[in-house]
């Protein structure tokens, strides 16, 4: 059996550097002080916040109480401990990401802390040892740890935003490759504003001219942590001699394959037979997380539905007294496995205006719009029958929002505009969606407007989770109802 050999540096020739690279002054790379060792520390000090919470409730409300014995109280610590600490990670808390948004973080806190509590009260009542506890020792431990550790969330977060550990966060990279694709990969970089990711160089060229001797002194200057290779797919030699020549030294190095490295999808690394492998997709609703979608969808449409009763038959009402005309309106949207189905509205068009397969999009005064309808439009009330899409397994009450089959942006047809658009039917679409919450509804003008639509869809079906849906679902509340794009 041959063994694969690494050369150690490809052919030499001419450096071709984009001008606008920065070079950024050499400081020693700090391998002690990470984002994993701050997320790390963040969990060490919750841990604290919360024993000592428990420890402080004791102290102030039991330690002079002689029928209280301490045993009982550490156990219950310790398994709330435990419990609060996996809540955190499961609500990604300790993701560096959550600390650009303080108010998310604040708010997946508050939720997690309200979970690991509901559980300790449903242990205490199943194993009937509720009446051996404090309920006033509980709730100091509650607010005590709630208080704590949101303070301590809000001083790191602080501290982060006030540069504090900005040198260690921050990831300097130097990008080598093919030029198109390194300037599309640094222009894509500068677009996402990100204070932590700062480009130090570019070496563009061909297989032979690009030179490996600067990059190697940038990196022992240790100007940079981490190599990005975006190399064409083709180059299979050039991208081995490449990453032989990286191997030896101590930095990250990550390859941006064209095409599949600037697109919407986000691959992941699998093993098959031990062979590692690009994944480019993920079946994102099986097994738990589609019995808990599942759960989520039935349960949550039969109770609205239940409390919407009066309101659907009002609205029924109201329609048939402004035009004539049916109740409804049925139109067909590609769903799930991109299959047609028909979507059901409250009619807001003058029965002889309506145009089923959307050729022509409402926009701002359309005069097919009904009185009444410029009203359900603008209230988002017209959409309310789509609960029972829901109950007949059609749509969920969370997902990307269906469009009409020949729905278009900027006079091409969305299939056509975004590459990417039918990814958005690998799962049920939605009466609600991510897109929606963040402003992206109402007219599409441009391919830039459904792209951004297509890709806050993809993003929600790669970062499912019941928590994402119930924000969803809160958000739509207070914002998605209404507002500049509802008409």
């Amino acid at each position: 059996m041959s063994e694969t050999t690494w050369p150690t540096r490809p052919p030499r020739g001419p450096q071709k550097l984009k001008t606008e690279a920065r070079a950024a002054p050499g400081r020693p790379t700090s391998v002690a002080f990470t984002a994993p060792v701050l997320s790390g520390l963040i969990a060490v000090a919750d841990a604290i916040a919360v024993a000592g919470g428990s420890y402080i409730a004791y102290l102030l409300w039991l330690l002079d109480d002689p029928y209280t014995e301490a045993p009982p109280y550490a156990m219950v610590t310790v398994l709330g401990t435990v419990l609060a600490l996996n809540a955190f990670r499961v609500m990604r808390l300790y993701d560096m990401a959550m600390l650009r948004r303080p108010g998310t973080a604040v708010l997946r806190l508050l939720g997690a802390c309200a979970m690991v509590a509901g559980v300790l009260i449903v242990l205490s009542y199943f194993t009937k040892t509720s009446i051996e506890y404090s309920r006033v020792w509980a709730g100091i431990w509650f607010l005590m740890s709630v208080l704590t550790l949101v303070s301590l969330r809000l001083m790191v977060l602080a501290l982060v935003r006030g540069g504090v550990f900005e040198q260690s966060l921050r990831r300097r990279i130097a990008i080598v490759g093919d030029p198109e694709h390194a300037e599309r990969l640094l222009q894509q970089v500068e677009l996402s504003g990100d204070r932590w990711v700062e480009v130090v160089d570019v070496f563009s060229g061909t297989a032979s001219s690009v030179d490996l001797d600067a990059l190697e002194r940038c990196i022992r200057n240790n100007e940079v942590d981490t190599v990005v290779v975006a190399i064409p797919w083709a180059e299979e030699d050039w991208v081995l001699r490449t990453l032989g020549c990286l191997y030896q030294y101590p930095v990250d190095v990550l390859l941006c394959p064209r095409g599949v490295g600037l697109s919407l999808v986000r691959p992941r690394v699998r093993y098959v037979a031990d062979v590692p492998m690009l994944a480019l997709a993920d079946r994102p609703m099986t097994g738990w997380r589609y019995l808990v979608k599942e759960l989520e969808d039935r349960i949550l449409a039969t109770l609205i539905l239940i409390l919407i009763l009066p309101v659907l038959a009002t609205i029924a009402v109201a329609i048939k007294i402004d035009s004539k005309g049916p109740i409804l309106f049925r139109q067909k949207r590609y769903g799930f496995n991109n299959q047609l189905f028909e979507v059901w509205k409250f009619r807001t068009m003058h029965h002889h205006m309506a145009d089923p397969d959307a050729s022509q999009l409402t926009r701002r005064g359309d005069p097919r719009i009904t009185r009444l309808g410029r009203f359900l439009r603008s209230s988002s009330l017209d959409e309310l029958p789509q609960f029972f899409n829901v109950l007949r397994g059609e749509m969920s009450i969370v997902g990307p929002r269906p469009h009409a089959v020949s729905a278009k942006a900027g006079g091409v047809l969305y299939q056509e505009a975004v590459q990417q658009y039918a990814a958005r039917h690998r799962v049920k679409p939605g009466i609600t969606g991510w897109a929606q919450v963040n402003g992206w509804r109402g007219e599409t003008e441009t391919v830039e407007q459904i792209r951004r639509r297509v890709h806050h869809d993809i993003a929600y079906i790669e970062d499912w989770s019941l928590w994402l849906d119930l924000k969803i679902i809160v958000m739509t509340i207070f914002t998605g109802f209404t507002g500049k794009n509802a008409f």
